[in-house]
């Protein structure tokens, strides 16, 4: 999958529709003869497992709005806080980006999402955005709720598309998401590594009017993979509906579409940047 967070997590693969998910003990088969639950060896209670709770698009919404709103109210704070500090902005945002990535790394490497995970990166990316938010304003006064309305307009259109165009996630669809992001990803790191021994680093990124066709292109690639991302999320949060992951499994949900939106709401303050002069 193109989002790390849910590669590792077998609650949210495709899987056959006899199948369902069994918390930490795999899959088992759903069916029998006669339509009752098949044994699963012995002990197995099936009227017990199915008294587990399992996670809900309710939940996914519910929780997806909490990790926004946590992202967004601190990232206003902080906005409020760096605003006249350019230095500090700056600062701000480089060391939010490192820690807010190993955190995602951390958090998504885990069998069992911690709810403590997911808060801490919403903090930590509060602060990544408000910081990266202000320094953007500082030179471009107005893109911030220019970006903000266009991310939500995106992420918006785009859920519409999956749910009324009914696309269809395929194996092939997510193959080529995983390698396009990842090929995507890895541009960006060695531009970033260029740009401690070149200023302009790789040429890959850049703000402002002046900035050349490679950043635009960067920038537009950047915004269709992150909406392209989205549309896995969303593919993978109705499998684990579907699958019947526990309820717990819905902080994993939400926690990928953050890491997404945040990509996304990146990409798009700085695309927007390229149609406004210093």
């Amino acid at each position: 999958m193109g989002n790390p967070v849910f590669a590792r997590a077998e609650a949210f693969q495709p899987h056959s529709n006899q199948q369902v998910w069994q918390g930490q003990q795999g899959y088992q088969q759903s069916q029998s003869w006669g339509g009752q639950p098949a044994a699963a060896g012995p002990g197995y209670d099936p009227y017990a497992q199915q008294s587990q709770p399992v996670m809900t698009f309710d939940d996914v919404v519910a929780k997806t709005g909490l990790v926004l709103l946590t992202i967004f109210a601190i990232g206003v704070v902080t906005y409020l806080g760096v605003i006249d500090r350019p230095g500090l902005a700056g600062g701000a945002a480089l060391l939010s980006a490192l820690v807010g990535f190993v955190t995602v790394m951390i958090v998504a490497s885990r069998a069992k999402v911690p709810v403590a995970g997911v808060i801490a990166y919403a903090v930590i990316e509060g602060v990544f955005i408000g910081a990266i938010s202000a320094i953007f304003e500082r030179m471009f006064p107005g893109i911030v709720v220019q970006a903000v309305l266009g991310t939500f307009c995106a992420a918006g259109v785009t859920l519409a598309a999956y749910k009324f165009l009914n696309i269809r996630v395929t194996s092939r669809f997510r193959q080529v998401v995983t390698i396009a992001t990842i090929g995507f990803a890895v541009a960006m790191l060695a531009n970033l590594v260029m740009a401690f021994f070149v200023p302009a680093g790789l040429g890959l990124r850049a703000f402002g009017a002046g900035a050349g066709w490679l950043p635009i292109l960067g920038s537009a690639i950047g915004v269709v993979l992150a909406a392209m991302n989205l549309v896995v999320d969303f593919d993978s949060a109705e499998q684990g509906v579907r699958n019947q992951a526990p309820a717990s499994e819905s902080w994993r949900a939400a926690f990928g579409v953050a890491v997404t939106m945040v990509w996304l709401y990146t990409e798009i303050l700085r695309i927007l940047s390229y149609f406004r002069s210093n």
